[in-house]
């Protein structure tokens, strides 16, 4: 009886190591794959970031060719009525969200509208 208890308590500890290796490898592996995720997730962002800032400097590029001189408001709030203007928000509710008049939205607005009617019409047309 003491013989056979003893075995028990012997096969018990050994279960509770070989469980415990196991985990342990588990969690390990586990770990690795986190690790792989945010290594190829960081080497993403990396990329759009580079993408990002070819994007910009292209940008002053063309504006400097074109002869466009524009403060970094500037370009913010022109990107802002843009962005209200492509939602389809009228002329005159975009002039009063930025609080301005609505013949400067119209001015703003007037190349990227007449590029947009052409388009249409040559839709149209076939």
């Amino acid at each position: 009886m003491e013989w056979t208890l003893a075995g028990l308590f012997v096969i018990s500890a050994l279960l509770l190591i070989v469980s415990i290796l196991k985990s342990t490898r588990a969690a390990k592996a586990q770990h690795n794959q986190i690790d792989q995720i945010h290594i190829s997730i960081m080497e993403e962002i990396n990329a759009l970031q580079s993408s990002i800032r070819n994007i910009e400097l292209d940008q002053e590029v063309f504006m400097k060719e074109a002869g466009i001189h524009m403060s970094s408001e500037e370009k913010l709030f022109m990107r802002e009525v843009l962005d209200l203007y492509d939602r389809k928000y009228s002329i005159d509710s975009i002039a009063e969200m930025k609080n301005v008049s609505s013949s400067t939205i119209q001015e703003m607005l007037a190349p990227y509208q007449a590029m947009k009617d052409e388009g249409r019409k040559v839709a149209n047309e076939n």
